[in-house]
């Protein structure tokens, strides 16, 4: 295993969502042990605190947007640490926060990759597609648009940093999809993106779907962005999310997907998004996706 230094960046958004609670996820993990789970594991942790979202201005909003100018002040926020973390050869974990929180990070990985003519994958585990546009968006919440806004999608560029190096859809693959509205589903069937939804995992599984992903990202010497929402999980398991939907990745499918990943060791950052504590039962989520990082940094049951 390759030790790796561990950069804990807290971001307490809650501005793509209309439920209190995820602004607390940071400090939640914090209190659940995530460092000395990695420092358990021979990492070097450091902790880089609590972001702010960056100024932002008054921005027109001619949408059914909330709270536009501080996702936007996050977004900036997070593309400039992002980037400063991977130049100097950090492995950043983003403790959400809700899923916004990507615009930023994300963002700031495809802009530092382009710099090292490495192409930037991403693993997106999540219930939902994400792929809202700006007007396309009825809920108003901008934890819906992160991958539209990431591949390119039209409509951003008045109000978000500009994305001069978009994700290639056929470099995203989406795990653990059912609900999808109809604006996205026509979308999705438009791009190249490696969209799995929990009939498929059920009828090929986690290994078929994931590993030929990976041995692309292997073979054009890639590197991948996971972002892990804590709805792409059964609330079952995982009960603090303020979108759960019945029916995601088991207990054992998500730790195989995080020791597959530790297998071929190409993730270079990390969200955890959507942990809404108050909606947690004896902080069984946020020690949940604490575990689910320690298998894919290392943690197996014959190490």
């Amino acid at each position: 295993m390759n030790t790796k230094q561990c950069y804990l960046i807290g971001a307490g958004i809650n501005s793509g969502t209309n439920i209190n609670g995820c602004e607390l996820g940071p400090d939640t993990f914090r209190a659940c042990g995530i460092s000395e789970t990695l420092a358990n594991l021979g990492h070097q942790v450091e902790d880089k605190g609590n972001l702010s979202p960056a100024p932002s201005g008054q921005l027109p909003n001619p949408f059914n947007i909330r709270n536009l100018e501080e996702t936007v002040g996050w977004a900036k926020s997070l593309e400039c640490e992002t980037r400063k973390a991977l130049s100097s050869g950090k492995f950043p974990i983003f403790l959400g926060g809700d899923h916004s929180l990507a615009f930023g990070s994300i963002l700031g990985a495809l802009n530092y990759y382009a710099e090292q003519n490495r192409p930037l994958y991403v693993l997106w585990i999540d219930a939902h597609a994400d792929f809202h546009s700006l007007d396309s968006s009825e809920s108003g919440n901008l934890h819906g648009a992160p991958v539209a806004y990431l591949t390119g999608e039209k409509g951003f560029g008045d109000y978000f940093p500009n994305v001069s190096h978009p994700l290639k859809p056929e470099n995203l693959m989406i795990m653990g999809m059912r609900s999808v509205d109809p604006a996205e589903r026509a979308k999705l069937k438009q791009t190249g993106i490696h969209a799995h939804d929990m009939r498929r995992i059920d009828e090929k599984g986690v290994a078929a779907l994931l590993t030929p992903f990976l041995e692309e990202v292997k073979a054009n010497n890639g590197v991948l962005h996971v972002s892990l929402d804590v709805d792409g999980l059964d609330p079952e398991i995982a009960p603090a999310v303020g979108t759960d939907v019945p029916g995601g990745l088991s207990y054992r499918e998500a730790h195989l997907i995080m020791e597959i990943l530790q297998d071929y060791d190409l993730t270079t950052s990390l969200d955890l998004v959507e942990l809404n504590p108050l909606l947690d039962v004896k902080a069984k989520t946020a020690r949940l996706l604490i575990d689910l990082t320690a298998s894919l940094l290392g943690r197996s049951v014959l190490s």
